[in-house]
C-alpha cells in the first residue's frame, strides 16, 4: 500500500513539474549519449537534482519579481497568471537539459530560449523601456536564482555542499549564464553576493510585484486537497528570502514560529517529495 501511495505521489509531483510529455523528455535528458556540460560530479548536479528547488523555485520568483523591468517583462509577456505550471515545466525542462542533457541539446535548449528573450521589449506603467535579452537585467534574473537555488539547497538539500562545493555551484551556473548572454557573471560565493548589493538600488516592490506575490503564496491554480502542502512550500520560499527582500515585499518574520513550525514542515515536505520522486530500486530476485 505505502509502495502504491509513493508512486501515485511521484507521478502527480513529475506531471506537474514536467508535463505531459515529461518520461518521454526525461529518457532523452538522461539517455541520450554524448558529452555533457557539466559531469556527474559537479555540484549544479546536485543542487539542481533535489526536492528543494520546490521551495528554492518559489523563493526565486518572489525575488525576482523585485526589479521593476524582469517584473514588467514578466506580467506583460509569460502568462504567469493563465498558465503558470506551462511556465514552470518549460522552466524545469531547461534546467534539466543544461544540467544533465547532452552539450548539444543544452546549446538548443539556450539557442531558444535567447530567441524568445530577444523578442520581449516593452514599457513599464512609468515609461521606462525594458528589453529582456538587456545583458545587466539577465544578470539580475541569474544572481537571485542562482542565490535561491543554493539557500535552499543548503537549508532543505539532502546534502548541503561544502564552502568549496557552494563556490562550485556558482561557477557551474556562470557556464549557463554566459551562454544566455550575462555578461561577467559571478563565479564563487563572494561574487555572487556583490552582484546581489550591486543590482539593490534598482529594487523596489511594485504594484505587479506584490500582486505576482499574492498570485504565487495565496491564490496557485491547485485543488484545496493539495493547498495545505503548498502552502507549506510557500511559507518555506518566503522564510528563505533575504530580511531586505521580505521586506520589501510586506512579508514579516515571524521568528518563533518559522523555527519551530516553517523550517521543520519545509525539511518534511522536501523529504517526502525525495522519497516519492526518487527511482525505485528494483526487487531483488526470488
Amino acid at each position: 500500500m505505502l509502495t502504491v501511495f509513493r508512486d501515485h505521489l511521484g507521478q502527480a509531483l513529475f506531471r506537474r513539474v514536467a508535463g505531459p510529455d515529461g518520461p518521454t523528455t526525461r529518457a532523452r535528458i538522461h539517455e541520450t549519449p554524448g558529452p555533457r556540460w557539466f559531469g556527474p560530479d559537479r555540484p549544479i548536479r546536485t543542487v539542481h537534482g533535489d526536492a528543494s528547488m520546490f521551495i528554492g523555485g518559489l523563493s526565486a520568483l518572489l525575488l525576482q519579481s523585485l526589479h521593476p523591468l524582469a517584473m514588467a517583462a514578466v506580467a506583460g509577456h509569460s502568462g504567469y497568471r493563465g498558465d503558470p505550471w506551462g511556465r514552470l515545466q518549460r522552466t524545469s525542462t531547461f534546467l534539466a537539459v543544461t544540467t544533465f542533457g547532452t552539450a548539444d541539446d543544452a546549446r538548443l535548449a539556450v539557442d531558444h530560449v535567447r530567441a524568445i528573450h530577444e523578442r520581449i521589449r516593452g514599457a513599464t506603467a512609468e515609461g521606462e523601456p525594458y528589453h529582456a535579452a538587456d545583458p545587466h537585467l539577465l544578470s539580475w534574473v541569474h544572481a537571485a536564482e542562482t542565490d535561491s537555488f543554493l539557500r535552499a539547497h543548503q537549508r532543505y538539500g539532502a546534502r548541503p555542499l561544502d564552502p568549496a562545493g557552494q563556490d562550485g555551484y556558482v561557477a557551474d551556473t556562470a557556464r549557463v549564464a554566459e551562454a544566455l548572454g550575462v555578461a561577467d557573471p559571478p563565479r564563487d560565493r563572494r561574487e555572487l553576493s556583490e552582484r546581489l548589493a550591486a543590482h539593490r538600488p534598482e529594487l523596489r516592490a511594485t504594484a505587479e510585484a506584490r500582486a505576482a506575490a499574492r498570485f504565487i503564496l495565496f491564490q496557485p491554480p491547485l485543488p484545496l486537497a493539495v493547498r495545505p502542502f503548498y502552502g507549506g512550500l510557500a511559507a518555506n520560499s518566503v522564510a528563505l528570502l533575504p530580511p531586505w527582500a521580505r521586506g520589501m515585499l510586506r512579508l514579516p518574520r515571524v521568528p518563533v514560529v518559522e523555527d519551530l513550525a516553517v523550517r521543520p514542515t519545509g525539511r518534511a515536505l522536501t523529504r517526502t517529495i525525495r522519497w516519492a520522486m526518487s527511482p525505485r530500486r528494483p526487487s531483488p530476485p526470488t
